[in-house]
């Protein structure tokens, strides 16, 4: 019997000869990289059957091909490699093609085409190990090149595995003209119509945007299963058509397709696109019909939709009916009081969460940073990013850095947020620049703005918001020239401010307005121009969430809030005109512009005019 040596790689040879019941076999497998449990298992099941020689070598490719698939390391593979080459043919049970497969998943690939080449008498399940190999690491090159070799060298012809595997390598590493090229030989082959090809193909150019031929293919499908329905809606959803999306998920209704969770999560995203409430409504009574109240994912996602769609009171009563909420669902939640101002509850949500037993990670902390930044609670954000590196051992990434940044402007500690950017242990990105030039406006200070909106001028030479910007800045301060040149220079560079638009549900469709003119008594020192007060009153009166509020008025059912919804950021003119108009109307509005979300009610503004 072999002697047992201390390595791993001798240990696995010990237990593959003849599995001596000797105690020293037991420590070895303790050191082994596999799982004891299995080894031992496998031990006595083989000891069992060597009174009976002709089930051994049964036994021992069940051991083998046991080991290979809990195989966790490039030395282990080996090991075992080694006792199939003493002991056993690489054709018993496919134990060749699997060590091929355990190699690719290890990454370690030159032993995997070494093996392969020694395989004797090749299949094609040989052959989709390998193409499967290649495909799961992303080298379509290689993928390519052993199914040219396959069809030419060796004459065999593909199956639905072969086919799969290369169009999954097209679409992960982004070819199309692969993919085309893989169409082609479906056509020829005859297995267009083979579900899960069809479904393969309808993913690539969904992938690429491609709907049209995506469409037909799944238009073409004699029978089209859970996959091909989740992947037409996806595509579509992914592709900017939520709208389209939701018709073809009532289609899939109607052809009694039960929804699973892929299904619910893409048409809650569909739903948030929309931004549809009532829509949203439908969809979580058809998850307590489907029976899936009880999946944390999709109650989770359901709770971040309704979050994103103003009704933050919604979205917390789910979170209570989580039996056992985990990481994401606390992190959800804490991310929806983040997007509309809630501070103080999002420090209490984090503490529960902390005393729960859950610990925050790195996107944790970027909600609790924000939520503390769009409260104006500089002391806690201090004391939570630095809870973050010294406790939790994460380090700060851009978008903390970001949100402290954002924090200490918009309390009026520019300064600190400047020096702050310069001791980054990292470039710092346009998100924390920005966040800095923000602040630079709403505190007037010119000098700081225009050296900040110069750095952002070289990282987004095309990015027409921080043009416009300094050009606010500087009319605020009167200075009309600069603010002109600055305007100059987005022609020269042909950049067009995006208009303001905002929108409002009514009757499960969204409204929209653009500049038009409302009734509203205006604060004129709003507008950064330098044209007299008529000019000024004539511009300010042109903001579209007054029109949107006016027309919500006239048809929201009375007592029920007007959601309205803005692309760009709110003004402090609208701003106060929806104080007002709630006071007046004792109506709650909830207004989300391009950064958070305002509740107004009696007068009085969620933000405490902190924005």
């Amino acid at each position: 019997m072999v002697k047992l040596a201390a390595s791993c790689l001798s240990v696995s040879l010990h237990y593959f000869s003849k599995f001596s019941t000797d105690m020293r076999i037991f420590k070895g497998i303790q050191q082994c990289p596999l799982r004891p449990s299995i080894f031992i298992s496998q031990k006595r099941r083989i000891c069992s059957v060597q009174f009976r020689s002709y089930s051994h070598l049964d036994s021992l490719v069940s051991a083998l091909i046991t080991a290979i698939t809990s195989c966790s390391s490039v030395s282990c593979c080996r090991a075992i490699q080694a006792r199939v080459i003493k002991s056993v043919n690489y054709k018993e049970g496919f134990i060749g093609d699997q060590l091929v497969s355990s190699y690719m998943k290890l990454g370690c690939e030159e032993d995997a085409e070494k093996l392969f080449d020694e395989v004797p008498d090749k299949d094609l399940v040989s052959w989709n190990s390998l193409i499967s190999g290649f495909s799961r690491s992303g080298k379509l090159n290689k993928c390519l090149d052993a199914f040219s070799r396959m069809r030419f060298e060796m004459g065999m012809q593909p199956n639905d595995v072969t086919i799969i595997s290369i169009i999954s390598a097209c679409t992960d590493t982004r070819a199309l003209d692969g993919g085309k090229y893989i169409h082609g030989i479906v056509l020829k082959l005859g297995m267009l119509f083979e579900v899960k090809v069809a479904n393969a193909l309808i993913n690539l150019y969904g992938k690429f945007g491609c709907l049209g031929p995506a469409c037909r293919f799944f238009e073409a499908m004699p029978l089209q299963d859970l996959v091909s329905w989740n992947s037409i809606i996806v595509i579509h959803t992914q592709n900017g058509f939520a709208k389209e999306g939701m018709r073809l998920f009532n289609f899939m209704r109607i052809a009694e397709i039960k929804p699973d969770q892929a299904t619910i999560v893409t048409v809650l995203q569909a739903c948030q696109d929309l931004g549809v409430g009532k829509l949203a409504e439908t969809i979580h009574g058809l998850i307590f019909k489907c029976g899936l109240s009880a999946n944390v994912v999709i109650v989770t996602i359901l709770l971040s939709v309704y979050a994103k769609l103003g009704r933050l009171f919604d979205s917390h009563k789910i979170f209570e009916e989580i039996i056992n909420p985990d990481r994401v669902a606390w992190t959800a939640m804490l991310a929806g009081y983040a997007m509309h101002g809630r501070g103080r509850e999002a420090i209490e949500l984090f503490e529960s969460m902390v005393k729960a037993g859950e610990v925050p990670d790195q996107v944790t902390f970027t909600n609790l940073l924000s939520a503390c930044g769009h409260s104006g609670l500089v002391s806690e954000g201090k004391n939570y990013f630095n809870i973050m590196s010294e406790i939790y051992r994460l380090a700060p990434r851009l978008d903390h850095y970001s949100c402290m940044v954002d924090l200490l402007g918009r309390s009026g500690h520019l300064n600190d947020a400047y020096e702050m950017i310069k001791r980054m242990p990292m470039e710092p990105n346009s998100g924390v620049w920005g966040a800095l030039l923000c602040a630079c406006r709403v505190y007037g200070n010119t000098e700081l703005g225009k050296e900040v909106a110069e750095r952002l001028f070289d990282l987004e030479p095309l990015d027409s918001r921080n043009y416009i910007m300094l050009s606010n800045i500087y009319a605020a301060a009167g200075m009309w020239k600069e603010a002109l040149k600055v305007r100059d220079l987005m022609k020269e560079r042909n950049l067009i401010r995006t208009p303001g638009c905002s929108f409002i549900e009514h009757r499960n469709e969204i409204h929209g307005f653009v500049i038009r003119a409302a009734g509203f008594v205006p604060k004129t020192e709003y507008v950064l121009h330098d044209v007299d007060e008529g000019v000024k009153e004539d511009m300010i009166n042109q903001q579209s969430e007054k029109l949107a509020i006016a027309f919500g008025l006239l048809v929201v059912t009375a007592g029920m809030p007007l959601i309205i919804t803005k692309n760009l950021g709110i003004c402090g003119d609208c701003h106060g005109m929806a104080k007002l108009v709630s006071l007046i109307e004792k109506r709650t509005i909830i207004i989300r512009d391009s950064k958070r979300f305002h509740h107004f009610a009696y007068g009085f503004c969620s933000c405490g005019d902190y924005w």
